[in-house]
């Protein structure tokens, strides 16, 4: 048990094993409240909370980072930080950690089932079986070859150069596109994302998420074409998800492959109802291993703030 754990705060909700790590360590810890007892809450307990506790779509914005005059670290379980406000913790000396590596295999395996499910229609089929189709309607109709096709992967991280390793026993040509090109690797630079769709069969999303500027807009799904499929394991954020929806009804993008969306848990029927869609719902590191090693990554980076004052995963600065 860590010693003044009531300098810690929670933001949001986090799934039943965090909770109940969380639960057995600590106690209860506090909890930020809604918008409407914010204010009051924060006025009578804001100078006592050195860290954050965070994850998933809840963020730190950065008129809570500034509220707490003594804050110095935000823990975040999950890789993706697109939920927190960098620029205002940095500015204010605050670092960030995420759970990087423990999630990058699990993900990657999501990614490869997506793209699978996807190109092959393995959903579409095995409903079509279910509904007894097969006997009354006949054979079902084809899917596409994941192995031998072109696959553009955007953000060659440690979960894009997971599922291109992956690719390789699949013989697919693999490029990719980052804000700099990854010394050392493999596969072939793209110098934008625009360049990257136009060049591939399949556009694979494993960047990190920015929630103002969706780095997948119209013209990168133009560009992806009538032919071509969006596999998204990131953020909801990173696309344009109106654009996706246009282009899917147009038939300008031949498939996509989601599991992460705008607005959580919401999805819309457009995407859910469509056959040629793959929806899951944001199960990119949903394993029982993974999840408990995310959660003892984010509690063993609290405990060596509270103990050190340093995170033992912050998020680059570079990165911010």
């Amino acid at each position: 048990m860590v010693t003044h754990i009531d300098h810690v705060l929670r933001v949001g909700r986090f799934e039943p094993t965090y909770e109940a790590v969380l639960a057995e360590r600590y106690g209860k810890l506090m909890t930020l409240p809604d918008e409407a007892e914010a204010p009051e809450f924060l006025h009578r307990y804001a100078e006592q909370f050195r860290v954050i506790l965070t994850g998933g779509p809840a963020g730190v914005d950065a008129q809570l980072i500034n509220a707490l005059p003594n804050l110095g670290a935000i823990v975040n379980i999950g890789a993706g930080v697109d939920a927190i406000d960098r620029a205002a913790a940095a500015a204010r000396g605050v670092g960030v950690s995420n759970t990087p590596d423990v999630l990058s295999d699990s993900t990657a395996d999501t990614a490869l089932g997506l793209m699978l499910m996807t190109l092959r229609r393995f959903g579409a089929a095995e409903r079509y079986a279910r509904a007894g189709r097969w006997s009354t309607d006949g054979a079902f109709g084809y899917g596409r070859d994941l192995t031998g096709s072109r696959v553009g992967i955007l953000g060659l991280g440690r979960i894009g150069t997971a599922i291109a390793n992956r690719l390789r026993a699949f013989d697919c040509e693999i490029s990719y596109h980052n804000r700099r090109r990854v010394e050392g690797s493999p596969y072939r630079y793209v110098e934008s994302a625009t360049a990257l769709a136009t060049d591939v069969d399949v556009l694979v999303v494993a960047t990190t998420g920015d929630a103002t500027h969706p780095v997948v807009d119209r013209d990168v799904l133009k560009a992806v074409g009538d032919n071509g499929y969006l596999i998204n394991i990131a953020r909801g954020s990173v696309v344009d998800q109106d654009a996706l929806i246009e282009a899917l009804a147009a038939g300008t993008l031949a498939g996509a492959g989601l599991d992460v969306f705008a607005d959580e848990p919401n999805i819309p029927a457009a995407l859910r109802d469509s056959d040629n869609v793959v929806v899951f719902p944001h199960i990119g590191s949903a394993t029982a291993r993974t999840r408990t090693a995310m959660v003892q990554l984010a509690i063993d980076n609290l405990e060596h703030y509270l103990a050190t004052g340093e995170l033992l995963t912050p998020v680059p600065v570079s990165a911010r």
